[in-house]
């Protein structure tokens, strides 16, 4: 398959490099702000779990677009990885699980605490689902918690979900600290993934609360079927498919020439990564090197092996004598 393939297979991937995104997931955002709104009178936000930063590209964006309140906004970006720099971003390369995170998150606001909490986040999906729910619920989750410490009363925090058969008890956990939980599942997001996105909002912890790392807001031992409940122990959140209704399909493929006579033209990714995993066979592979490693893997095996064997003859002609 040529370059241009996936540019056909996935329009909103085609759409991010045309308008200088870093990743089709900047869309998502946007969608979601369409329906509520969620970057009206912010000023502090953050950015869970950044990296590669489509989603702080867009807090950028949309925070600093007028020129008399840019000096005014301040974002940071939280990652375990780094990525390149932006445009009025903090970045801050920590773990969300520390305490100290939270703490320096804060004082990049001064003292103050954020408006908007965004979260991103997802595990590398190993396409079993009930492992997948539960890592991405663990991350929700660890999200939930940092958030406590760094947001306002009154704050938003939105977050990616994976909708599975014991995600009631997320809601509920969410419920706890939020009046108003929304599912949100924008047009960009695929209808054949199981991914949609949180927003709670008015945030206001019960009285008395103080945010803790040290204990996790839900606890593992649990044989409660939650999905049996009824009546006002059972949590339905409202459930929003968000973007325009005409906007484009995100499962399905578009040619290349979007408009008659508006040509096509291939644009490589906005923003490469930094230090990618891959950075090294990447290397290797470019100089003809990576087949080359692994002949040399095969051969350095064989001849183990062969030494293997002539050890084990050796041995047995020495103890047939003497048995």
């Amino acid at each position: 398959m040529g370059r241009s393939s996936k540019d056909k297979r996935d329009i909103y991937y085609r759409l991010a490099k045309e308008e200088g995104w870093r990743a089709r997931s900047a869309f998502k955002l946007l969608q979601i702000n369409e329906d509520f709104d969620i970057f009206s009178g912010v000023t502090r936000a953050v950015d869970l779990c950044a990296a590669p930063g489509s989603w702080s590209q867009v807090l950028s964006r949309k925070l600093r677009a007028k020129e008399e309140t840019r000096d005014q906004v301040k974002i940071v970006a939280v990652d375990l990885q780094a990525m390149a720099p932006l445009p009025g971003v903090t970045q801050l390369q920590g773990d969300i699980t520390k305490v100290s995170t939270a703490n320096e998150i804060v004082s990049h606001f001064e003292g103050e605490k954020a408006d908007l909490v965004v979260c991103d986040g997802a595990p590398d999906v190993t396409g079993l689902h009930d492992i997948d729910e539960y890592i991405q619920a663990q991350l929700l989750l660890a999200a939930l918690n940092i958030t406590t410490h760094v947001l306002k009363s009154g704050g938003t925090f939105i977050a990616k979900i994976f909708r599975g058969k014991d995600v009631t008890l997320l809601y509920s956990q969410l419920k706890i600290f939020f009046p108003t939980v929304t599912v949100s599942k924008p047009r960009s997001s695929r209808n054949s993934s199981i991914e949609s996105f949180v927003v709670c909002q008015g945030y206001s912890p019960p009285k008395g609360y103080v945010p803790n790392m040290s204990n996790p807001l839900l606890d593992q031992h649990y044989d409660v079927d939650f999905n049996s409940l009824t009546g006002v122990n059972r949590v339905i959140v409202p459930f929003l498919a968000c973007g325009d209704l005409s906007a484009y399909d995100s499962d399905k493929n578009y040619p290349l020439e979007l408009e008659h006579g508006a040509g096509y033209k291939y644009l490589p990714p906005t923003q490469s990564p930094i230090n990618p995993p891959y950075q090294t066979a990447c290397k290797l592979k470019k100089s003809d090197q990576l087949a080359k490693q692994d002949v040399a893997c095969a051969s350095t095996t064989q001849d183990e092996s062969d030494l293997a064997a002539a050890t084990s003859d050796i041995e047995e002609a020495i103890v047939q004598p003497m048995s």
